[in-house]
């Protein structure tokens, strides 16, 4: 059984989730009532929760790869 636990997706409070973003609960909560981003989240009741899995994609689709610098 314990086997399964690991297995599955870890699932993040707003607040654990705002931390691991870097972001506030509030703009997450921002987020949710406009579309502004993807991010998929869980909703059950008024219970929300962020998969990390869904997390490390929402950050690596928003990660920026630096420009070239033009050689003067």
């Amino acid at each position: 059984m314990e086997a399964e636990v690991k297995n599955q997706d870890v699932l993040k409070s707003p607040g654990q989730a705002a931390g691991f973003l870097g972001a506030s609960i509030q703009t997450l909560a921002n987020w949710r009532a406009t579309g502004r981003y993807s991010l998929p989240y869980v909703k059950v009741g008024r219970l929300v929760r962020y998969r990390e899995s869904d997390l490390v994609a929402f950050i690596a689709a928003n990660t920026v790869a630096p420009q070239s610098v033009r050689e003067a």
